[in-house]
């Protein structure tokens, strides 16, 4: 990953999250013309969305716990400490709508909304 993106308050990465994957991936690869890397997940698989060969996003069915929501872009903001993040967020009167939580070899993230009601992401990646 660049480390531009691992850098605290960096947008660091973009995901889909969908109820049709192979519907979006023809979607986007006809507009943009994403090269596309699959891996596998457990219990599942993560589409790796590449530009010149570099992974700037990610595309995955509609978790469990989100059903019923229509797809949507999520972005990641790049932290230091997740856990701080999200007492801040409560501090400053967002909310948590998913806690922190680990992703093995990955990192840490948890999803917030702002006082407005805007949604996202904070991660804090495992340094390798």
């Amino acid at each position: 990953m660049n480390e531009d993106l691992m850098k605290n308050g960096a947008f660091g990465w973009f995901e889909l999250m969908t109820t049709d994957v192979d519907a979006a991936k023809a979607f986007y690869k006809e507009l943009f013309g994403w090269e596309y890397e699959t891996v596998p997940m457990p219990g599942a698989e993560y589409t790796v969305i590449k530009v010149d060969g570099n992974a700037v996003a990610g595309i995955m069915d509609m978790p469990g716990e989100c059903k019923g929501m229509p797809p949507s872009w999520d972005i990641y903001i790049t932290v230091d400490d997740v856990d701080a993040v999200a007492k801040s967020v409560m501090d400053l009167g967002g909310k948590i709508l998913k806690p922190a939580f680990d992703i093995p070899g990955i990192g840490r993230f948890c999803v917030l909304q702002d006082p407005q009601g805007a949604v996202l992401c904070t991660m804090t990646y495992v340094k390798k």
